[in-house]
């Protein structure tokens, strides 16, 4: 009986990377990945994924829910990080009222994501709470 042998392999078809410092940078990025007709109607979540050197290696889009709220699967996030070789992740979700305030939900999430990516040697850098004009990062405001 033969076992087949596993083979991993990894390109990306965009030699310019765009790169990622500041919050603002995070912002000003995302908001050219979601769709504004859609911001203020639907809560959506996106991972942005990156490599040790804070270039980004893609967008995901995690999940699309209601007016109040969406799903945040840690699992799923994990699992993406890891099929990219992901280094760090910020995640980022709108909410489509334009309160900036993040929930308790948005916190505990939040908590649990972290610890998920400490076992697994990824780097949560933040999470984004976005509007159309303004944004929350748990990292400038020392929650994360």
């Amino acid at each position: 009986m033969e076992i087949a042998e596993i083979k991993v392999s990894y390109s990306t078809n965009k030699p310019d990377k765009i790169k990622l410092k500041q919050c603002d940078e995070v912002y000003k990025f995302i908001l050219s990945q979601w769709d504004f007709d859609l911001i203020e109607f639907q809560e959506e979540c996106k991972l942005i994924l990156l490599n040790r050197a804070n270039l980004v290696l893609g967008v995901y889009n995690l999940s699309k829910g209601g007016i109040t709220g969406t799903i945040v699967d840690i699992k799923i996030i994990l699992s993406v990080a890891l099929k990219c070789n992901a280094s760090s992740i910020i995640l980022v979700h709108n909410h489509p009222s334009g309160n900036m305030k993040p929930s308790e939900a948005d916190k505990s999430i939040t908590n649990k994501l972290k610890k998920a990516c400490e076992l697994m040697d990824i780097f949560l850098l933040d999470h984004l709470i976005i509007s159309k004009y303004e944004y929350y990062s748990f990292t400038y405001n020392g929650i994360l």
